[in-house]
């Protein structure tokens, strides 16, 4: 095989290699990071108890305030309410306003054992 084809072989893996490892990088954070624990329940609801660490964004507010609470619409957030309706629809907002990893724990004592799973 000539040089100049080996060497325009060579770089053509390299290339592709790194586009690659780039995009496993770049996938990393989203997998990596501390997931967003929502409760979507009323405050009064949340006052009487929930998961530590937990935010209080009630379902039917959480469109107008969840850029605040993830404005990263790839980091993982966890929802739950107290049986799982409140949530599935805070997680179909949530889909539609392009948040990627957003999954529904769906009520609170659900929600506590599995999250002491991870």
């Amino acid at each position: 095989m000539p040089r100049h084809h080996f060497f325009r072989s060579a770089r053509a893996l390299l290339h592709r290699l790194a586009a690659a490892a780039l995009a496993a990088c770049l996938a990393l954070p989203a997998l990596a990071a501390e997931p967003v624990i929502i409760d979507v329940r009323t405050p009064a609801e949340y006052a009487q108890g929930h998961i530590s660490g937990a935010l209080n964004l009630p379902y039917d507010t959480i469109a107008a305030h969840i850029t605040a609470a993830a404005p990263d619409k790839a980091a993982p957030v966890i929802l739950y309410c107290r049986s799982g309706r409140r949530s599935a629809i805070a997680l179909e907002t949530l889909k539609g306003a392009g948040y990627t990893h957003a999954e529904n724990y769906g009520g609170l004592e659900e929600a506590r054992k599995r999250l002491e799973g991870r």
